[in-house]
């Protein structure tokens, strides 16, 4: 259930609330509103008496959350949810297009990767230093080494960097090279291990949807960041798994609004991964931008031809250029910006 707090409570009247919630056996999580202060009340309400919190001071109304994610739902928090990345956000009018190679290879690809990404006028950079592939025979990333290439190239030019954990033992690592977003991929949507620790960590999250999974499944996969602790939480929509096969995968548009509606957080489209070629990309991200994606995740290379994974789906830095053009139209055209 949530708590609605009264708009004049003093801080100490709050904090008597969270107290009496905590006394009850129950934990609370406040999400602190431009109008409003609620209280979200986890735990079995079953310990929660009628009227317990109602004649407190500081409480307006205690309503049940009927959905079983409940901190990410709309119900929650009727307002959208802004997630801060150094200053850049995610949610609200302005869209981020998050760009850079699928796998980072060598300082002097990362270097000239970070110079096309600001060129375009992208304000954050993607690249993966561990890479989770099919087979065991194929590149699985250069490592911990890739972190420094790509720290390196990326603080040449003040971007933010994207890039994704596979493994609760390499936190730590991703804390000292100071990862700006943490990425969990597809495959690791329902490692609820990886999404407990995550979070517990005051660092951003974007969590691409499994290849399978429905909408509901993704939802409580958030829920598992959520509860424990960090809200600053990015959907990925990055295309489901169908029969067809003339492309990679199918692109949900659809989800888009449908996750609008059910969650305060923001979404962002990978049509990269989606498509899993080049020249379907700007289709599916002027889609996912008009549909109302908040961001886009898009693979670039200094020479798409030479990359060392998913080489088809990459972007030269022209056609990069080319396609953030195309998008600020698309932007303008429904009252936002990139």
């Amino acid at each position: 259930m949530i708590v609605i707090i009264k708009p004049h409570a003093t801080p100490e009247q709050l904090e008597h609330v969270l107290d009496r919630i905590r006394q009850l056996g129950l934990q609370p999580m406040v999400s602190t509103g431009s109008e409003r202060t609620v209280v979200g009340v986890l735990g079995d309400e079953r310990l929660l008496a009628e009227g317990a919190l109602e004649s407190l001071p500081a409480v307006e109304q205690v309503m049940p959350i009927l959905k079983p994610y409940k901190l990410v739902s709309r119900e929650f928090k009727a307002t959208d949810t802004v997630v801060q990345v150094r200053g850049i956000p995610f949610g609200g009018r302005q869209i981020q297009v998050i760009a850079g190679p699928c796998s980072v290879e060598t300082p002097e690809q990362m270097r000239a990767a970070a110079a096309a990404v600001k060129e375009a006028g992208c304000r954050l950079m993607r690249g993966g230093a561990f890479k989770p592939r099919t087979s065991p025979y194929t590149f699985q990333g250069v490592g911990d080494e890739g972190l420094d290439y790509f720290r390196d190239a990326a603080d040449a030019y003040d971007l933010p960097i994207v890039t994704e954990l596979m493994d609760v033992r390499k936190i730590d690592l991703f804390l000292e090279k100071g990862v700006d977003i943490i990425q969990i991929g597809t495959r690791n949507m329902q490692n609820f291990d990886l999404l407990k620790e995550v979070g517990r960590l005051d660092v951003p999250v974007i969590l691409k949807r499994g290849l399978s999974a429905t909408v509901k499944e993704w939802l409580m996969a958030a829920e598992y960041i959520a509860a424990h602790g960090n809200h600053r939480i990015i959907f990925a929509e990055r295309g489901i798994r169908t029969f067809e096969t003339a492309y990679r995968n199918v692109l949900d548009v659809t989800a888009i609004p449908v996750m609008k509606r059910e969650t305060h957080l923001p979404i962002i489209v990978d049509p990269s991964h989606a498509g899993g070629k080049a020249w379907l990309v700007p289709h599916l991200a002027r889609a996912a931008i008009a549909a109302g994606a908040d961001g886009l995740l898009v693979e670039t290379h200094p020479c798409p031809e030479e990359a060392w994974c998913d080489a088809d789906q990459a972007l030269s830095p022209a056609q990069l250029g080319t396609l953030m053009g195309d998008l600020r139209k698309v932007a303008e055209a429904i009252g936002r910006e990139i």
